[in-house]
């Protein structure tokens, strides 16, 4: 696997299965029935963010995540990210690999810390991903999210110094 910088060329592998997370409505803050214009034009960010995909030896897409200034001006030391892997390649270690790789990029960018703002409470594979590379909760929005299952739930916010 190689995780590299996306380009255009990468969007119709992202699109698939980010269009079924999002549709899910168990994960992503997104509107469920987001359009592919709108999608790409938020998971394709423009610098000073960047996104990045991670790439199987014949060139299929497993996973994708973006890296982006979590506030404009002051807050711009504090870096955000976010994070898809296609469901057909889960559990395979993506998400840990998308995770350190985008912790070095954000180092390398001189940003002083990464906030996560928006992680649901019961995607327990998540939250134990994120704890494990550093992040803490350091709050909790009660019944944030309308979880296509579960009902309301909670968010949580994470963040770690880099």
């Amino acid at each position: 696997m190689e995780i590299r910088i996306a380009t255009a060329d990468d969007w119709p592998g992202i699109w698939p299965f980010l269009r079924e997370i999002v549709a899910a409505g168990e994960t992503y803050t997104w509107p469920r029935d987001v359009d592919e214009t709108q999608a790409r034009q938020m998971w394709l960010v423009t610098p000073p963010g960047r996104t990045v995909v991670a790439v199987d030896t014949d060139g299929t897409v497993l996973g994708s995540a973006k890296l982006t200034p979590n506030q404009l001006g002051p807050g711009a030391h504090v870096a955000n990210a976010s994070f898809m892997v296609a469901p057909s390649a889960a559990g395979r270690g993506i998400g840990r690999a998308l995770g350190e790789h985008v912790l070095g990029l954000a180092r390398a960018d001189g940003y002083r810390a990464m906030q996560f703002n928006a992680v649901v409470a019961v995607n327990t594979r998540a939250v134990a991903l994120w704890r494990s590379l550093g992040f803490e909760v350091v709050g909790r929005i009660p019944e944030g999210f309308r979880h296509a299952v579960d009902g309301y739930v909670d968010l949580l916010v994470m963040y770690r110094r880099l």
